[in-house]
């Protein structure tokens, strides 16, 4: 924060009512893929390890007289047994309290698209499909739990046809200046849980946000309702930009034609239709497309040219610090390149 106060004392940036760019990329952890364990193996190496316990005390009941390798001892192999048994059940515990946790956080989700597909009726639109899908408490098979980093999580890495124990690292840059004001570490392998505490993380003793450009994957209607409105319904004076679905890089013959902004949304209308007509005016879509030139060219020189790809810590605590010195890294950098140096032996 100092840096940016800094920053801004010498007019190197400005930061008042600022645009800022946030996204996430995904750093490896510090943390062996060969030692993690699925909810469902776990389940079957306890299961395992048991029937070996009673095999070894059926074997020292009948005082079996069968040579051994040298060292090894009933009593010490039941007892590895058993340690193995109590690490895999604290694995799967936390795999369980995981999925609860999810849970929890989807549940919300899947209440607000109910409750949005139950009042089109209302509005005279036509409801198509079948319902959105019930979230459940329970784990899946697949989810694991690493012995190494227990914090981190698997998620999709390199062009994403491979998964290896990573962190999910945020970054808020701002458009004009492309510092960093906010940064944080999250071990959610997407980003749909993350827009509000990014926008959190910018403090406001440095700057004043006055718009939020993300990507479709941080898009929630109520993400979305909670940074341009206080508890009480009033409006923050924070408005944000984000796609409400993927799309492509092609754009048709249309596209490029000159149109006029199309007819704001009827009163009552979700979210979701509000932030699509948004980004189909004329200003958003020019603010809009700011957002990949700002913040994906930030993660580009991280880990190309400062070479962060790695963190050298383990635990959400360790790295979270890790990343802020990484991105402070960034931020002197840059301010170098913006000409901060030159500010500062001038006002000597």
């Amino acid at each position: 924060m100092k840096v940016l106060q800094l920053a801004h004392e010498l007019k190197v940036a400005q930061f008042g009512q600022v645009t800022v760019a946030a996204d996430g990329t995904k750093v490896l952890a510090h943390a062996s893929k060969h030692r993690a364990v699925s909810y469902e193996r776990a389940g079957q190496r306890i299961e395992q390890l048991e029937r070996e316990v009673q095999q070894l005390v059926a074997k020292a009941e009948a005082a079996d007289p069968t040579p051994r390798d040298d060292g090894l001892t009933i009593p010490d192999e039941i007892v590895r047994r058993r340690e193995r048994q109590a690490q895999l059940a604290k694995a799967r515990a936390e795999i369980e309290a995981r999925a609860h946790a999810r849970y929890a956080a989807q549940l919300a989700e899947h209440e607000a698209k109910l409750a949005a597909r139950q009042a089109r009726p209302d509005r005279g639109e036509k409801v198509r499909g079948p319902g959105p899908q019930a979230p459940t408490p329970e784990p899946q098979p697949k989810d694991q739990y690493n012995f190494t980093d227990p914090e981190s999580r698997i998620m999709k890495a390199g062009n994403g046809e491979h998964f290896e124990p990573a962190y999910n690292a945020q970054a808020a840059v701002t458009v004009d200046s492309r510092l960093i004001v906010g940064e944080r570490v999250t071990p959610a392998p997407n980003d749909k849980e993350q827009l509000v505490p990014n926008v959190a993380a910018i403090p406001t003793a440095v700057t004043d946000v006055a718009a939020v450009l993300v990507d479709s994957g941080f898009f929630s209607a109520a993400a979305v309702r909670a940074v341009e409105q206080t508890d009480a319904g009033q409006p923050r004076g924070m408005v944000v930009y984000a796609a409400v679905e993927k799309t492509g890089p092609h754009r048709s013959v249309r596209d490029w034609e000159k149109k006029e902004d199309p007819e704001p949304p009827a009163a009552g209308a979700s979210v979701t239709e509000g932030m699509r007509h948004r980004l189909q005016t004329k200003a958003g879509k020019a603010l809009y497309k700011l957002r990949q030139q700002t913040v994906e060219p930030v993660f580009g020189i991280i880990k190309s040219v400062l070479g962060f790809r790695q963190f050298r810590l383990r635990g959400l605590e360790k790295v979270s610090l890790e990343w802020t010195l990484v991105c402070l890294s960034y931020n002197f950098r840059r301010l170098h390149r913006l000409g901060l140096g030159v500010k500062l032996a001038a006002a000597r």
